[in-house]
């Protein structure tokens, strides 16, 4: 498949499920991201790129890929909002967590249900800074993702505000 044809069909399903969608997709466009395939270790559905670019993983997905399939749209949102969060905050726990309720609240929605109980439980989650929290999204996002999900590698906090923690432990 052609892929500007294939990148506008995926586009048009994203901002078709919704405002968080829309939003994603305006943003998508207004910033010129790239999108394309990359094979990566399994365990991870999509990602950024420090270049502003978002890669869904070749393991799992190809042009082939319906593009109305709800994963392959909520993973967009999900990437999209890593590159609206920045550098600093998409790399950390706190950061993974806002995405990942985002992209299930979308799932939800369309779905009627989570796609697994360890999503449900970390839709309950504050979105706070809470090292506790963290420490249960963590949890939670590697019994839905597998031990292969590294998230237990990135800072809890986006790493200006765990550089504080570690200093005065506030």
């Amino acid at each position: 498949m052609d892929h500007a044809v294939w990148l506008d069909t995926l586009l048009e399903n994203v901002g078709q499920i919704g405002e968080e969608g829309r939003s994603a997709v305006d943003f998508i466009r207004k910033r010129r991201t790239s999108i394309g395939f990359k094979k990566v270790r399994p365990n991870v559905g999509a990602f950024w790129t420090v270049f502003g670019n978002i890669r869904l993983n070749s393991h799992y997905y190809t042009y082939d890929t319906p593009c109305d399939d709800l994963r392959i749209q909520t993973l967009i949102i999900h990437e999209v909002r890593h590159l609206q969060q920045g550098l600093i905050t998409a790399l950390s726990v706190y950061g993974e967590l806002d995405a990942w309720q985002l992209e299930f609240r979308v799932y939800q929605r369309v779905k009627g249900k989570y796609p697994h109980a360890a999503i449900a439980e970390l839709m309950t989650l504050p979105l706070e800074y809470d090292r506790a929290v963290m420490k249960k999204a963590i949890n939670l996002m590697q019994a839905y993702a597998g031990k292969g999900y590294r998230i237990d590698l990135l800072p809890l906090y986006p790493l200006g505000r765990e550089i504080k923690y570690w200093l005065t432990r506030k």
